[in-house]
């Protein structure tokens, strides 16, 4: 046990579970909109978000002290020169696989508009730091589930453009809004030793908890109320959103665990979705 626990630790120090929960996210959307998506674009999604985490982890991990705790930031400080190798070399490969892939058609173009604003975002956001504090975690969650949702969109059949759909894709960013909030939260003294900003750094934590209770709760009712009232085939989806809040806000209101059994769960929740691929 001790030896899978340390597996999957390292596994999410390296993005390894945010890569599996967007590629769970597509597979969400695309059965919600009942879209086609070959293996190949899970597989250029899942480089493009390890690219994009890595090179947020890169970044953070130059404020990192050397005899910090190992965490996910220390093993980017350490390893740093390897990672970046593979971060060039995973980039041109998916960039060369996109091109083969997509053509240059508007697919492309906008697969690499949502990663070159996703990057300018992060740049952004460091270079203003406690300016654009409030909209960190907010832009990340809206950034995150377009991209893990648009191609599906995009594929829609006119037929299955209903109010249904856009309600359990605005939930879906409000859940990942929650998660990025919760994780602020369980990082908020180690952010603030390294001088990183975040919700968490400029409000005090009996008023950010209560943010976050208030906003889990919203978030449980409206995935119970889409179970009840959305039409029959997205009542499916509303339960899984609805699985997932759950998930999150047991995990994350109990003070028997650890932080980081706390996050493993919570990151673990946006695997749920994979469920989709046996029913």
């Amino acid at each position: 046990m001790h030896l899978l626990t340390n597996f999957y630790r390292w596994f999410t120090w390296l993005s390894g579970d945010v890569v599996l929960g967007a590629m769970a996210g597509m597979l969400f959307f695309g059965k919600l909109l009942r879209v086609e998506i070959g293996w190949e674009v899970y597989g250029l999604l899942g480089m493009a978000v390890w690219c994009i985490y890595t090179a947020d982890h890169l970044l953070d991990s130059r404020k990192i002290a050397e005899g910090s705790p190992l965490d996910r930031h220390l093993v980017h400080r350490i390893y740093g020169k390897t990672l970046r190798y593979m971060l060039g070399g995973i980039g041109m490969l998916g960039l060369i696989w996109a091109i083969s892939l997509f053509g240059w058609q508007f697919e492309l173009l906008i697969g690499a508009g949502l990663a070159v604003g996703i990057l300018g975002l992060m740049l952004l956001i460091r270079k203003l730091g406690r300016n654009l504090v409030w909209t960190k975690e907010l832009s990340t969650a809206v950034f995150y589930v377009i991209g893990i949702s648009w191609y599906s969109w995009f594929q829609i059949e006119a037929v299955d453009f209903r109010w249904e759909p856009i309600a359990i894709t605005l939930i879906y960013m409000l859940l990942a809004y929650l998660n990025l909030l919760m994780l602020s939260c369980l990082d908020a003294a180690k952010d603030k030793l390294a001088g990183f900003e975040s919700l968490a750094t400029v409000l005090s934590p009996v008023k950010l908890i209560l943010i976050i209770r208030k906003l889990a709760l919203a978030l449980i009712l409206l995935a119970f109320f889409g179970f009840v009232l959305f039409f029959s085939f997205y009542r499916l989806y509303s339960c899984l959103l609805l699985i997932m809040a759950l998930v999150h806000y047991l995990s994350f209101f109990n003070p028997k665990l650890s932080i980081e059994a706390v996050r493993m769960r919570m990151e673990a929740a946006f695997m749920i979705p994979a469920l989709l691929l046996f029913l």
